[in-house]
């Protein structure tokens, strides 16, 4: 007996499963609110050197501040300020000759930067002056964070498998709430990098933790159901994120704002129930009836309990008996599991990397950024509605592979574009960020579909450290412009066709039973 036969019997997709989605869908709001966090708290304004305490005597104390700026801060091509160097001497014929600079002596920023706070009240960049020759600083907070993502991945996955999916939630939950309220008190750079690191590392066991649990507490008929509206829990926290940092200017409050949906989520977790495909393989039947014997209630199958008996349950894994604890090293004990973490792998950190190299980009296009992160949420709607038909159309693998492909098209086509075509170049990056979207909600339920329930979780975690790695490279290929414009266009485009192509080598699972055992997986890849 498989474990698929005893969901038909209690309904595979009732109150239950909803119940499930639902308590999942709470929890994942916070977290695309957190993974776009950077966008806003460590946007960089407008800004200058601050002259503000140079005075050589009564002539610059008579000037206006346009004439002070005109005489200390050379202008760039657009004619605006600046941003990182001022005159070594006041150059006074500028006031009667502003076009004259040639070869004026320049030096750095002497004593700090004036920003303009019309847009944000406060960031990271105005807080701790990361601009100029500290930008890379900038940029590494994001770094830091995805870094402490992707070692969460790999051990919230590991001990899910180990100790159960629900309490490594639970865990989830509350550490990751506390560490990124913590992170909003941060009275330094360093200690502030520390504390996201944490947030990182914990909140990323809410994903790959609810993923799994939704998926195995569904039938197959409506498993890409439940993975479209999982993936849909992003996209709404992403349009709710771009509200809520237009209202909220202090990257502090924000902070604090963007977590504090996960108290409902730790209230609401005392009705998640514990995965009984995890319970089963590890040999924990009385638990398992005891949840089974709850869903048929809720789901109005009552009539099914009597047979749910611990002797009933011993048949459902036959053929492996969880009799030790799995681990990553399973992943790479076969021929055939190589191959399936492999190709997964590869294909995660692309996705992953496409995805959040066009999302990080939001200012690059010379466009409203709270309009574009709106823009860039709301275009996932369509594409993942898209998915949902297409998944059972042309299945998971020409789904993932065609979305890959065209998220290559989109970013080689803005190569192209003219810079001064901001409108079509982002209509175009929005489509790009479409399919893009696309691929991520199909890789989601295509992966926890290929890997076997022993080990589903390890894979999941391995898979999501993987993508995390990604997208901790993304803020560092974006930083690839200043040796080439379109560089970072480039890497992010052969990014994804490599993604494409990987993935058109995994096996479909449209409408199969999920694998139970590695045995299985040695049987039918």
């Amino acid at each position: 007996m498989r474990f698929e036969n005893i969901l038909a019997n209690i309904n595979g997709f009732g109150r239950f499963q909803i119940m499930i989605v639902v308590i999942s869908f709470i929890g994942r709001f916070t977290l695309p609110c957190h993974f776009m966090l950077n966008n806003f708290i460590a946007a960089v304004p407008a800004h200058h050197c601050d002259i503000s305490s140079l005075d050589d005597g009564g002539i610059f104390r008579n000037l206006s501040q346009a004439e002070r700026l005109a005489v200390l801060i050379p202008l760039q091509a657009d004619g605006t300020p600046n941003s990182c160097q001022m005159f070594a001497e006041p150059q006074y014929h500028l006031l009667l000759n502003s076009s004259d600079m040639t070869e004026l002596p320049t030096v750095p920023c002497q004593n700090g930067w004036v920003y303009d706070n019309s847009t944000f009240k406060s960031t990271l960049t105005s807080q701790w002056d990361l601009v100029c020759d500290r930008r890379g600083k900038n940029k590494a907070t994001a770094t830091i964070f995805f870094v402490g993502v992707m070692f969460g991945a790999v051990s919230f996955g590991s001990l899910s498998d180990r100790f159960g999916r629900r309490i490594m939630l639970l865990l989830s939950y509350v550490s990751g709430m506390l560490f990124a309220v913590a992170s909003a008190f941060s009275t330094s750079y360093v200690m502030f990098c520390v504390l996201r690191f944490f947030t990182g590392f914990c909140i990323t066991g809410i994903v790959i933790v609810s993923t799994v649990l939704s998926v195995e507490w569904v039938d197959i008929e409506h498993r890409k159901l439940v993975g479209v509206i999982d993936s849909l829990s992003w996209t709404f926290g992403n349009i709710i994120f771009a509200a809520i940092a237009y209202f909220v200017t202090d990257w502090r409050w924000l902070l604090v704002s963007v977590s504090s949906p996960l108290t409902l989520a730790i209230i609401t977790w005392r009705w998640m129930p514990e995965s009984a495909r995890w319970l089963i393989a590890n040999r924990k039947l009385e638990q398992a009836q005891k949840y089974l014997e709850k869903c048929a209630k809720m789901n109005r199958t009552e009539e099914f309990i009597q047979r749910l008996n611990t002797e009933t349950l011993s048949t459902i894994v036959v053929t492996e008996k969880r009799d030790r604890p799995y681990s990553y090293l399973d992943l790479i004990n076969t021929a055939k599991m190589r191959k399936l973490a492999l190709c997964t792998g590869i294909m995660w950190f692309c996705v992953a990397t496409a995805f959040y190299g066009i999302s990080f980009n939001i200012t690059g296009f010379g466009l409203n950024i709270y309009l574009t992160q709106f823009t860039y949420a709301l275009i996932e709607l369509p594409a993942k509605v898209s998915v949902y038909y297409l998944l059972d159309k042309i299945g998971r693998r020409g789904t993932e592979v065609g979305a890959l492909l065209m998220v290559g098209v989109c970013l080689g086509i803005n190569i192209v574009i003219p810079k001064d075509m901001s409108v079509v170049r982002t209509v175009v990056a929005v489509i790009g960020k479409g399919f893009s979207s696309a691929s991520f909600a199909t890789v989601v339920l295509y992966s926890s579909e290929l890997y076997p329930t022993v080990v589903r979780q390890n894979g999941m975690g391995y898979n999501s450290f993987m993508a995390r790695t990604g997208v901790a490279v993304a803020p560092l290929i974006l930083l690839l412009d200043e040796v080439w414009k379109d560089l970072p266009q480039l890497v992010l485009c052969s990014i994804a066709i490599l993604g494409g192509v990987v993935a058109r080598t995994l096996s479909e699972t449209r409408n199969r039973c999920l694998p139970e055992t590695i045995e299985d997986i040695e049987q039918q890849w």
